[in-house]
């Protein structure tokens, strides 16, 4: 049975002993206090599911500190308590978030009704939370995440194509994970001992594209001072992907075409062909038939490739993916900065659902990444997010900007954070820790870290 932690803040001591005799049950952590600031530390230390809170307490209202939990984690449920009802406080706390509002004194029965169900509540999101993990793990292929019918249908024609081909074709939008799937292509396929050989075509200068496809003879120009192979060959008997191929040549295309239709490769300088036991994938994320009519691509290559062809969905088209992409990223991010981050708050959530993600899965991943750098405490808020999807923008900016930092930066950044929070507070270590939404012996933690006073 998960356990589900239950945080009570009352200035009044016996009202807290209330609250623990009547709502003592197995699997029910209850932790209390009779000081709000220290309530805030205890929120922010143990990260409860559910919390009761004294409307009217010395040092912060019940209304400051719902405001406090809800900027730390919008999903924790408040139950304000008081004895002090009116219709404009009742109305403002759950404007303000409050799951229920309870007047003092409180009727035993109704607290645990009501706390029973929030305990329900809380249990079934640990059961989805669950169902979330073994769902990723059964969405993940060959280092792809996917569950929509679009993702489906594409690991299911890989699995199919993937022991016979000898030449496919992978198109799809910019981010999209074409190179994952030519990988799995080859992991596949029974050339899967063999090497994976990538070519980024766009970035191979045209008048050497030959030369580092092909390979050379000693002599065939000035500067071939040896003889070198080229990556079709250094790819036989293995997988040579070829990224972006719409850039190229079409004088090397016309080569590439003779290398697959009879398995042999010819060195520059060389009169000699060699045989070659190589698959070649391609991918582009360009629209072929619209290159072809402007003489950009050979159509007869494009055809001896698109005897396979294999097409990645946009993320706008598989929006259903984002969940599992969102956990498996935030996994990820969480151990390579070595941080405790469980999830994301609902508002930043919806921040990634309403962004349409030009750059897809790619984009994703970088204002992911961005976000679990910047990210203070263990939830990712919608502040933490790139400024391009916090404001609901697109464009090619928003990659640039979710792009994590060079190594070191994100020590860097932590620091200035919790220099910054004790500038603010003048030094009060507790002040700075609610500033920063984390708990004191976190931040004496950090201090001690990074040697600040």
């Amino acid at each position: 049975m998960p356990v589900v932690k239950l945080v009570a803040v009352d200035d009044t001591p016996a009202s807290l002993e209330l609250v623990v005799e009547s709502l003592r049950q197995d699997g029910l952590h209850i932790f209390t206090s009779t000081d709000p600031e220290e309530g805030l530390d205890i929120i922010y230390r143990e990260h409860p599911q559910i919390v009761l809170l004294d409307l009217v307490m010395p040092k912060l209202s019940g209304l400051q500190m719902l405001e406090r939990i809800a900027e730390f984690d919008s999903t924790i449920d408040v139950i304000l308590m008081t004895a002090h009802y009116t219709t404009e406080t009742a109305v403002e706390a759950i404007q303000k978030g409050a799951a229920d509002y309870l007047n003092k004194p409180i009727s035993i029965p109704t607290l645990r009704a009501r706390v029973e169900k929030l305990i329900a509540a809380a249990r079934q999101r640990e059961r989805a939370y669950s169902l979330d993990r073994e769902m990723m793990e059964a969405s993940a292929f060959e280092g792809m995440i996917g569950r929509s019918p679009l993702m489906w249908e594409l690991f299911a024609r890989i699995r199919r194509v993937a022991p016979h081909y000898r030449s496919a074709l992978i198109t799809g939008p910019t981010g999209t994970g074409k190179d994952l799937v030519a990988r799995a292509l080859h992991n596949l396929s029974p050339a899967s001992s063999g090497r994976f050989v990538t070519c980024n075509c766009s970035a191979v200068v045209e008048t050497l594209f030959e030369s580092e496809l092909f390979g050379y003879v000693k002599g065939a120009f000035t500067g071939a001072n040896a003889d070198k192979m080229g990556l079709i060959e250094f790819a036989h008997g293995g997988t040579l992907f070829l990224d972006e191929i719409g850039d190229m040549p079409l004088t090397t295309q016309a080569k590439l075409l003779r290398v697959l239709q009879n398995q042999e490769v010819t060195r520059v300088g060389s009169v000699t062909a060699k045989k070659i036991d190589v698959r070649i994938v391609a991918a582009t994320n360009r629209d072929v038939n619209e290159m072809i009519s402007l003489k950009l691509f050979r159509e007869d290559l494009y055809y001896r490739l698109a005897m396979v062809e294999l097409k990645t969905p946009s993320l706008a088209e598989r929006k259903e993916d984002l969940p599992l992409l969102e956990k498996f990223f935030l996994d990820r991010f969480a151990a390579q900065f070595n941080k405790e981050i469980i999830g994301l708050t609902r508002r930043g959530q919806i921040a990634i659902a309403r962004h349409t993600w030009p750059g897809n899965v790619r984009e994703l991943e970088n204002a992911l990444g961005h976000a679990a750098m910047m990210a203070v405490g263990d939830m990712i808020d919608v502040e933490d997010l790139p400024p391009a999807v916090r404001q609901g923008h697109s464009g090619t900016a928003a990659m640039a900007a979710a792009a994590p930092d060079e190594a070191g930066s994100f020590e860097d950044h932590e620091r200035q954070l919790l220099a910054e929070a004790l500038e603010r507070s003048a030094g009060n270590q507790s002040e700075a820790a609610r500033i920063l939404k984390i708990s004191r012996d976190r931040m004496r933690y950090k201090m001690a870290k990074y040697n600040l006073r």
